[in-house]
């Protein structure tokens, strides 16, 4: 794991999304070959995006994590931003997706989609 990305645990996860406006977090296990082939994409889009938090969970050193989340199949890749969930899929993204991705959940409206999240649930 480099400088770029943190390792998050039960007990910093829900302070890092709380602390932070855009934090992708790559729920991974070190004996899974498609996380340890996505992790260079994840690393390369952490040192080009020093603005938004890259955080890993070790789903297996984290397994309340883990379950917390529903996370059945690894890589799971879930994006936060002001605390809310704008993303959560399994799979390995090529980095080009990755890169997509990330230029979009900046582009979101947010007061939209709490006024949504409202909406719902009045």
């Amino acid at each position: 794991m480099s400088a770029a990305t943190v390792e998050l645990t039960t007990e910093s996860f829900e302070q890092t999304i709380t602390d932070n406006e855009i934090v992708l977090v790559d729920f991974w296990a070190s004996w899974c070959g498609p996380c340890r082939a996505f992790a260079p994409t994840f690393e390369a889009a952490a040192e080009a995006n020093p603005d938004i938090v890259f955080a890993k969970v070790d789903t297996e050193a984290q397994q309340q994590l883990a379950a917390a989340f529903d996370i059945r199949s690894i890589p799971t890749l879930m994006v936060f931003r002001d605390e809310v969930i704008l993303y959560a899929q399994p799979g390995a993204l090529p980095a080009a997706m990755l890169d997509d991705l990330i230029a979009k959940v900046r582009e979101v409206d947010m007061d939209d989609v709490k006024r949504q999240i409202a909406a719902q649930a009045g």
